[in-house]
Order: C-alpha cells, then sequence, then structure tokens
C-alpha cells in the first residue's frame, strides 16, 4: 500500500502543483524521511529478533496462528485497528486532549469501513503472490514481490483507490464532479506525488515484511501501519505550533 504524511507536502499553488508532482512528491519523501527510518529500523528489528530469538520467534507465531485460524476476519480486524481506531484515538488524545465529539465517530466509521476493506485486498495480494511467485522466503521471490506490490498493484489499485476514496470523503460524498478524479490531470498531480513520497518509506517497508513467512506478512504489515499511525502523530503534534 502506499501511505504518506497529507501535512508533509508542501504549501505550493495550485498552479505549481499542477506543474510540478515531481517536486512536491520529493518534499513530501524528504519530511517522512525520519519517521519512516524509525519505523524501517523497528521493523527490521522485528525480522531479526523473529530469526535470532527463538523466543521472540514464538511470539510472532501466536499472531501467525490466528492469522491462519481466522483468515481475512483477522486481516479486517487489525486493518481497522491500525488504520481507524489507532489514528482516531490518537486525535482524540493529543490533538483535542481527551474531548470526543461526533466528527470522531464519523471518521471512525469511515476508517472501519475503508480500512476494513483494504485489509481483505492486501490479505489477497499476499495470498495470491505466494501462489504467483512461491512462499518461499529467497532474494529472488522477495524482489518479485516488491516490484509488483509496489510498481504494479499500487500505482495502478492501491494508490488510486486510497486517494479517490479520501478526495470523495474530503467532498462530502458529494456525487457532483468525480469524473476528474478519474482524469491523467489528477493521478499526475494528485497519485503521483504520493506514489513518490510513500516509496521512500514502504518498499524498504515490504522487503522486510516479504522477509517473513506468509502468514507472518499480514500481522506484520498492520504492526507497521500502527506504528506509522503512532509515529506521524507524534512528530505532528511535536511540529505543531500553538494557536494564539
Amino acid at each position: 500500500m502506499a501511505f504518506c504524511r497529507a501535512d508533509s507536502v508542501s504549501r505550493l499553488s495550485n498552479r505549481t502543483l499542477e506543474r510540478k508532482p515531481l517536486l512536491i512528491g520529493l518534499r513530501a519523501a524528504r519530511a517522512n524521511f525520519l519517521p519512516g527510518l524509525i519505523l524501517q529500523v523497528t521493523m527490521l528489528g522485528f525480522v531479526l529478533a523473529y530469526y535470532w530469538q527463538p523466543s521472540f520467534q514464538e511470539s510472532l507465531n501466536v499472531l501467525a496462528l490466528w492469522k491462519e485460524r481466522y483468515g481475512y476476519s483477522f486481516s479486517v480486524g487489525l486493518s481497522i485497528v491500525a488504520g481507524a481506531l489507532v489514528p482516531e484515538f490518537l486525535k482524540i488524545t493529543i490533538f483535542q486532549r481527551g474531548r470526543f465529539n461526533s466528527r470522531n465517530l464519523e471518521e471512525v466509521i469511515f476508517g472501519a469501513l475503508f480500512w476494513g476493506v483494504v485489509g481483505i485486498f492486501v490479505d489477497l495480494l499476499y495470498r495470491y503472490q505466494a501462489v504467483w511467485f512461491g512462499s518461499d522466503v529467497t532474494l529472488e521471490v522477495l524482489i518479485k514481490k516488491v516490484v509488483f506490490d509496489q510498481f504494479i498493484y499500487c500505482p495502478f489499485f492501491a494508490a488510486p483507490l486510497t486517494v479517490w476514496v479520501y478526495e470523495w470523503k474530503n467532498r462530502r460524498y458529494a456525487m457532483d464532479g468525480l469524473a476528474d478524479m478519474f482524469t491523467v490531470s489528477f493521478y499526475r498531480t494528485n497519485i503521483l506525488p504520493t506514489l513518490i513520497a510513500s516509496w521512500a518509506v514502504w518498499i524498504p517497508l515490504v522487503s522486510i515484511i516479504y522477509s517473513l513467512p506468509p502468514l507472518l506478512q499480514v500481522p506484520l504489515f498492520g504492526l507497521a501501519l500502527s506504528f506509522w499511525v503512532l509515529l506521524v502523530t507524534y512528530i505532528t503534534s511535536v511540529n505543531k505550533k500553538p494557536t494564539p
């Protein structure tokens, strides 16, 4: 999947947005560098501990057993927690000082629906890649999965879907003007910068995820997404200037 910090994109004019999507993506990638690096090192630590520490391997294998037992339900639940509940909880506790409002409920419902569906797509992606490329953890298999994930699945499905859905949400679910989201211009100015920004973080991440056995790939994706939300929220809260 392709994920990036929306607030990390520089505030440029609409004309600049139309002409410099590559520049926008690179600036967002630079803004994502520190949290992305922290997340990559953390996930790499998980993988190394899995292969070198038997006790840690046993702990992660519990997640693999849950994934095997509950299948898509596990993937959906994990994605909802990581993509919907965690960010909204952090928003309430950090930015709203613990004050819950109706907008939070709306965000949770939207996030649960969207990320629940994403959980199914990610599960399907990992299942079919195991069929197409194999389930062995080898360099050849890993490269094939990373290339398909980041350069076919993301640019042609995951990134457009995410941007379209969130843009529709930002328009308050209005049906008018939706056609302009399915144009080359919209892809170039909105989806391409998102892809560029996310590649810097998620190419190393999915490489780490695919280094684990298939049953642990979805759980590690969920953990990576949760840590990403935590890091982005923390850094955003630190950098946020108090309003006068």
